[in-house]
């Protein structure tokens, strides 16, 4: 030991023959707090809660103003809507009748019926409390709820109305709603609105019953309903929940997830405001065309005027009278008659700077990454990209946006059709014996929402058909992609080709298909082909 003098327990520096020899302080550069350009970086090892919770408030508020007046955040957040839900969605029901002991027959058409039954109330306004919305609408909104607010809040309800099918209906409610009552902030097992049991459950959600910013905004009339909470179960006594909850956690024991741009926020902000101070420099130097100089002084400008302004004020003012009785328009091949003594310099700003456009794509680029999407979808910009670099930019887009879709259908579609089916099996609109004990079993299910689209439609049919011809894919899979039902697609196919054969078309079109087929002489392998002169 002797010899060497310790800081925070790791040797800083060692004598070597009466020298001072430098040691690392730590065994990782990262953990080194002598360092200057990290010295400062000092943040607190806080649970997930203790990080998030007091920030909250001011990082969905900037999210919320950055998604309003942001073109490129706004379009970002239109991305992720119209890539992970789509124009479409569709539910595909696969009951596992291996474990209620079905016949695969039998399970198909206890889906179908399901399937129709579920349109009624997932294709129609009666989903929704507030009679405005069907399933795909109110998706769309809890997606764009938890990308900006970090959270989406949904109650469903029984509520019935007169010449509804159905009386289950989800009421959207803000997260902001979902908060600690202020005489209850001294409890542990409350955090974020959400009471927990010891293994960290939600057994109670603390709900606001108006929004907190009405009675800032809409008057003090609401000031009553803003300070009273309503506590509600997470579940019913079937284990139904109560309450839904979409939200990312991110970290172990989170209780609330946080907006999707949380890390390039600051980015977000400075990259938009230097934006538009560039655009307005840009406008107000476009305002201005030339200049007109003079390079004669005081004495030269009386002389020129007769002699009669002595004084430099004078002599300015005298010669701004005389440079306006020599205005004439700008137009094409106008010759512009100046006074004796001036000339005419072109304006030739230089904002923005020659290096702005690279200076955006740069900052952007760092933005979409942290957004989880290529530069080129965020910008909707490809034209610097061939169908390789397109595709490829497209398929790691994809392994987001499904990631995003397993989470919309865990935590958020699968949820609410168990939920619709215990009221259709209560009413016996379905047959599900042993509901309660086989509820996995019943409600096992796909999801179909839009599809992804085609780069290059031949080269990507020709690749499914390729997959499917050697058994690595399915025909149900293959439609999905592109937001189809399979079942669909071929009765529709046997409907039209039913049709094309009593119009005797269906003859011609498979001659037509197998002369395309057939390869032609010079194409069949192992013959010998002509060479051209």
């Amino acid at each position: 030991m002797d010899g060497l003098t310790y800081k925070r327990g790791k040797p800083v520096v060692r004598m070597q023959g009466g020298e001072l020899v430098p040691v690392e302080a730590t065994s990782h550069v990262a953990a080194d707090r002598s360092d200057r350009t990290m010295a400062s970086w000092d943040p607190p090892a806080l649970s997930a809660d203790a990080d998030l919770l007091h920030e909250l408030e001011p990082m969905v508020s900037r999210s919320r103003d950055l998604h309003r007046n942001n073109g490129i955040a706004a379009g970002g957040l239109q991305t992720y809507k119209d890539n992970i839900i789509g124009h479409t969605l569709k539910l595909a029901s696969k009951p596992h009748y291996k474990l209620l002991g079905w016949e695969k027959e039998a399970a198909d058409a206890w889906a179908r019926d399901t399937e129709a039954e579920f349109e009624t109330w997932g294709k129609t306004p009666e989903c929704d409390a507030e009679g405005q919305e069907n399933l795909l609408g109110l998706t769309i909104m809890a997606l764009s709820d938890g990308m900006v607010n970090g959270a989406a809040l949904a109650i469903p309800m029984w509520i019935p109305r007169p010449g509804a099918r159905w009386n289950t209906r989800i009421m959207m409610v803000e997260a902001d709603r979902l908060s600690t009552p202020p005489w209850l902030r001294h409890r542990p097992d409350i955090r974020g609105g959400i009471q927990r049991d010891a293994y960290g459950m939600p057994t109670y959600y603390w709900v606001q019953k108006e929004h907190p910013g009405d009675y800032l905004a809409l008057g003090y009339g609401l000031r009553s309903a803003v300070q009273e909470w309503e506590r509600i179960p997470a579940f019913t006594p079937t284990g139904l929940p109560r309450v839904i909850h979409l939200h990312d956690k991110g970290r172990t024991g989170a209780s609330r997830g946080k907006p999707i741009v949380s890390s390039v926020m600051r980015e977000f902000r400075m990259a938009g405001k230097y934006q538009t101070t560039e655009l307005q420099a840009a406008v107000a130097n476009s305002l201005i065309a030339a200049f007109i100089e003079a390079d004669m002084g005081t004495d030269g400008v009386a002389e020129l005027l007769g002699g009669q302004h002595r004084t430099m004020a004078g002599a300015s003012g005298a010669w701004r009278e005389a440079i306006s009785e020599y205005r004439a328009p700008l137009k094409g091949g106008a010759v512009i008659p100046l006074p004796p003594g001036a000339k005419l310099s072109p304006y030739t700003p230089n904002r923005p700077g020659a290096g702005f456009g690279a200076f955006m794509e740069s900052s952007l680029r760092h933005i979409a990454a942290g957004m989880n999407m290529p530069y080129e979808l965020l910008m909707k910009d490809f034209s610097k990209t061939n169908y390789s670099s397109a595709r490829a930019a497209l398929l790691e887009a994809w392994r987001f946006f499904l990631g995003r879709r397993r989470w919309i259908k865990d935590h958020w579609l699968n949820p609410l059709y168990t939920i619709w089916m215990d009221e259709a099996v209560a009413r016996d609109r379905l047959s599900a014996p042993d509901f309660l004990e086989n509820r996995y079993a019943y409600t096992r299910c796909n999801w179909v929402f839009a599809g992804r689209g085609w780069v290059d439609p031949v080269k990507e049919a020709n690749a499914a058909k390729i997959r499917m011809g050697a058994d690595l894919s399915t025909l149900e899979i293959e439609c999905a992609e592109q937001g189809l039902d399979w079942e669909e697609v071929i009765e529709q196919r046997a409907l039209e080709r039913k049709r094309m054969r009593e119009a005797g078309l269906l003859e011609e079109a498979e001659r037509d298909t197998s002369a395309m087929d057939t390869p032609s002489d010079d194409e069949r392998p192992g013959q010998p082909q002509e060479q051209s002169a």
